[in-house]
Formats: C-alpha cells, structure tokens, sequence
C-alpha cells in the first residue's frame, strides 16, 4: 500500500511427442507495429533506424502453442558456435555457484503423461540463476578492473547476484535500483556488502544512472543479461541439463525475459545435442522474445507486464536476439492463472515456492505437454527463481485454481422477484460455491456474481446450459483480468453516470504516487470509482473511474499521458457494463 501513503519517507540514497515444426504465419497471430517518432541523430554518429515499438497484445496464441518460430539462416561459421561451447565447458561459476539438481515431478509428471523434471535454480544461494552469469563476467576482470569496483543496475535477482560474486571477488560493488524497490529486496542487497543507490521511478532511470557513474568512477558496467560473458555463464545450466539427463530428452523450456539464460543454454544444448527442443516461455503481456521473432528484428513493447517481474523486459538484448533467433525453436505464451497455477504445482510436489518468473518456464511445459498431447516423453522446465514478495501470495492463491480449471467465476442475472434467488440456489445444486455476491437492485433485474469449483469442463457446461434452461442469462468470467482484480470487489455499486470514462492505472509502489495521481485530475475532473489492488513490487494494480465530458477528451489524455503512469482507457469493456452500469 505504498503508493497510497501522501509524502515520501525514504531517503534517496541509501549506502552501505513432438509437433510438426509449426507454422511461422498462423490464424492465431495478428500482430501490428508503430514506429518511435523521429529523433535527430547524434552528430558524427550513423543514423540508425528507430526499432519498431509494439504492443503486447498484438501477439496472442493459445496457450501451449509453440508460435513464433524464428527463421534460422544458414551459419556462416561455427566460430562463434565453439568459442561458446568451449567457454561454458571452462567457466568458474562454481566458485560462487552449485551444480543444482534435476528433480523428478511425480504428481505433475503422472497427472500430464509425460516426466517433468525440474531444473532447481531456485536451489543457487542467491535463490536464482543470476548468479552464474554476473559471476562469470567479473571472474574474467583483470585486476585493475577488479580494484575499480563494479556497478549495475536491477530490481532483484541480478543485483543479489552482482553483489554476491563481488563479495567472492572482493571488489566493490555499487547497486543502482528504483526507488519503488521493496525494503526486503534492497537490503538482502546491501546485507551482501554491495552498496544500494535507490534512485528513479523505474529500471530504466536506474540503469541511465548506473552506465553514467560507470564512466565516472571508472566501474565496470555489469549488465543483466546481454553480454558475452553473462550468457556463457547462464549457459552452465545447459550443460549439466545434459550431464544429468538419462535418456533421450525432448525438449527444455526456459524463461525468456532479456534472453540471457535461453541464448546461453540453446548456445550450448545445441552444439552438443541438437535433436532437442529449446522452448522459450513468456508471459503473454511481457512477450519482448516472442514479437522480436515474429518480425525478424529487435522491437520495443509500448508497455510491459509486471506480474511476473524478473522477466518484465520491454527489449530484449542484441546478443541474445542473435543467439536465440538461430537457435531456439519457438516461444510458448502463458498467462498470469498458468503461472498461479505452476507456482501451486511446485509447492506441492516440493514445498517450494516460486516467484513467478521461477515458475514461469513449468507453466509453459504444462501448457504445451497439454495443448500437443505430448505422452512419455522427457521434458525440463526450469525453475529459475525463488524471490517471491510475500505480499504477492494473496494474487497467487486466489488465481491458482483458475490457472488450473478447478474454479470458474460466473454471474448470472435474476429478475428481482421474491423466489428468484432461492431458484438460482437449486439449480446450482451441489456444485461447490466458494464465493458469492450479490445485492439488491430496484431494477428489474440483479446480478449474481459467484464462483464454483469445477472438475471438467463439461461440468461447467452442464451447469450453465441448466441456467438458461430456466431463463437465467449466465456469462463466464474466468478469463477476465477486470473481473478478477477489481469488479469482484465492487458489486453493489451499478449506476449508470454521465460521461463516465473508466481507466487501468499502474501506480509505482512509492510514498505520494496517488497524490500526484489526484493533482493531475482532480478537482478538475470528479472521480466516480477508484479500487486499488496492489501488486507487491511491480506498482498497484488501480481501477479508476471519471466523468470528464467528450468535449475535454483530449484535455483529459494529455493530463494522462503526462502523468507518465502506465495507463489504458476500458470504457468498453462489456464486464464493466454487465456487472457495474445500471
């Protein structure tokens, strides 16, 4: 609830069985593509072309699809090839790093037909896979270098694992990072001996001022995950994935956020064994790899998808793209319920518990072993990570069951006539209500909001056509991300105002955010609905309603826009007009 507290309290500064290959044009792609507006070249530099900025949105495919399947030219040479290989084979990442295990998934393995296994990086000492590759760049310093100190910039796993290999090398470390950066993530940091900068609204401010004190002071810049060094190291897990596979394997999927752990791991797994598949997963709203493929360059997401926040990259890196667009074999989209869902899964086969890029590459194993009918093959999905901020659990626990289909959420509307709810209660019947809502209207007419625990999806079926049977109009809202985050909580508030424009925010996490929210908006414009939904360290999730006159639209955008918060306008969503419009 940060970004509802009205003044800033932190300091600044802080020290101290396979498919077919599929299809590259598909009936589920559509994607479209806008360009950056035109900036004066730098001069004495080439004019580069601007890369394509596009929308999130603008590739969709079922879950489990492999889509986006990159064009592979012919090499021109294996130097490049071998020169990873051999580095892999000869990096020192175990000085700092574990060879972590390959575990065996019974109850998800038995479940799908096909044996899961789980590639434990959430087992590293930092609890992620970062370690390795930041490791592996500074373990190559020389050692004026070393004596310089190092810098980066991260909101989590990268900083840990900067400032872990620092404390092995013995150089100083200084860690650029948002402001918005939770307590518990910056001080895991500092309580490492790497020195916390907290400066900047966003990655991107950090990183600005990491690349510039770099210069400065004379540090070596350590990036995430586009460079040489950083992939080789990343690249280790693929080696052992082959060292400790018995039996044929068919396919790896990964997580794909700036592409430094696939790029390593495809570099390696498929010099050595190329009959295996090397699948990248993403998030649906984060899928920077997956548009990059499709369009054959590098692009730029307008906005990008902060659940699953150790991939929420609007950019993936230039080496990486090269690696991965000879080497990978497609990327597989999931949603924020599959990622619920793999975090539940692996709670329950070994109590762990992910963060959701960790469990992001298990939610597109799943998907995929589903969505092909894959049977008795052998398939890894690595767990990349395991920081999860403890206020994000209440989304993870509630989405579960929705991830896996076991609990579906309806409404259903009633005629307000004495005897209808009682009639509603009957045909539901013994189908198991977990949660339910509903308030009188004066209209002729109410809405139920309920959910129901479901075993199959004929069962749902079954219960919804028992509904209209009887004349009760029911629509499934399972798929909406509106409903589930913020309508379920606002029943009993339909209206049916005047010039009311409805709007998605995403608030930063930081002291004053909505103060600066209301003075851009208001007393100029009346504020009809607000519900706040935070969200951990990715910003709050924030459901706003104005009423603001056609004639001052573009008044209204500009203010907006200003702002500089993530923003979308959902006046016509047909939920919102269902469950709150009179």
């Amino acid at each position: 609830m940060e970004a509802l507290r009205f003044s800033p309290t932190n300091p600044l500064f802080r020290f101290n069985k396979p498919p077919p290959t599929p299809a590259r044009l598909n009936p589920f792609i559509a994607a479209s593509v806008s360009l950056p507006a035109e900036v004066a070249p730098i001069s004495h530099s080439p004019v580069i072309p601007p890369r394509p900025i596009v929308k999130s949105n603008s590739l969709q495919y079922p879950p489990g699809y492999v889509g986006a399947v990159p064009e592979h030219s012919p090499s021109s040479g294996d130097d490049s090839a071998m020169s990873y290989l051999t580095n892999i084979l000869s990096s020192k990442v175990y000085d700092v790093a574990i060879e972590s295990p390959l575990h065996l998934a019974p109850k998800l393995s038995e479940r799908l037909g096909v044996r899961i296994w789980l590639k434990r990086e959430d087992l590293q000492p930092v609890f992620s896979f970062k370690l390795r590759g930041a490791y592996n760049m500074m373990a190559k310093l020389s050692k004026e270098q070393l004596e310089k100190g190092v810098i980066c910039s991260s909101a989590g796993n990268h900083a840990q694992g900067v400032a872990l290999a620092a404390k092995r090398l013995n150089c100083s470390a200084v860690i650029a990072m948002p402001v918005t950066t939770p307590d518990i993530k910056w001080k895991s940091v500092e309580n490492l001996g790497a020195t916390v900068v907290l400066i900047g609204d966003s990655y991107d401010e950090a990183q600005a001022y990491a690349k510039k004190r770099a210069i400065e002071d004379g540090r070596t810049f350590v990036p995430p995950f586009d460079h040489p060094d950083v992939i080789i190291g990343q690249g280790t897990v693929g080696m052992e994935i082959v060292r400790q596979m018995q039996g044929p394997l068919h396919a790896i999927f990964v997580p794909v956020g700036g592409g430094g752990l696939i790029a390593g791991i495809a570099a390696y797994v498929k010099r050595v064994s190329p009959q295996v598949k090397i699948f990248g997963v993403e998030p649906t709203d984060a899928n920077a790899m997956a548009l990059s493929f499709h369009h054959g360059q590098r692009v730029i997401l307008d906005q990008v998808g902060g659940f699953a926040d150790g991939v929420a990259v609007k950019e993936v890196g230039e080496e990486t793209f090269r690696i991965c667009k000879e080497l990978v074999d497609g990327v597989v989209l999931v949603n924020r319920d599959s990622i619920c869902a793999s975090i539940k899964d692996m709670f329950e086969e070994k109590r762990s518990i992910l963060e959701p890029a960790g469990a992001l590459a298990l939610a597109g194993a799943e998907a995929y072993c589903k969505y092909y009918g894959l049977k008795g093959e052998n398939v890894v999905a690595i767990t990349s990570g395991a920081n999860m901020n403890f206020d994000k659990l209440r989304i993870v626990t509630e989405l579960a069951n929705v991830g896996r289909k076991q609990e579906a959420l309806l409404a259903t509307i009633l005629p307000e006539e004495p005897g209808s709810f009682k009639r509603f209660c009957q045909l539901v019947g013994q189908m198991s209500i977990t949660e339910f809502k509903y308030r009188y209207n004066s209209k002729d007419k109410a809405v139920v909001l309920y959910s129901v625990g479901v075993h199959t999806v004929s069962e749902l079926k079954a219960m919804q056509e028992k509904m209209e049977s009887s004349q009760l109009e029911t629509v499934n809202l399972t798929e909406s991300d509106m409903v589930k985050d913020h309508l379920r909580y606002l029943m009993g508030g339909r209206s049916n105002l005047q010039n009311e424009v409805l709007c998605h925010f995403i608030f930063p996490e930081r002291p004053g955010a909505l103060m600066k929210f209301l003075d851009s908006f208001s007393p100029r414009w009346n504020i009809s609905l607000f519900h706040y939904r935070g969200q951990g360290a990715t910003g709050a999730n924030v459901l706003v309603g104005l009423q603001v006159p056609q004639s001052e639209m573009d008044e209204f955008r500009n203010s907006a826009t200003k702002l500089g918060y993530d923003h979308t306008v959902v006046n016509n969503d047909n939920v919102f007009q269902l469950l709150m419009h009179q």
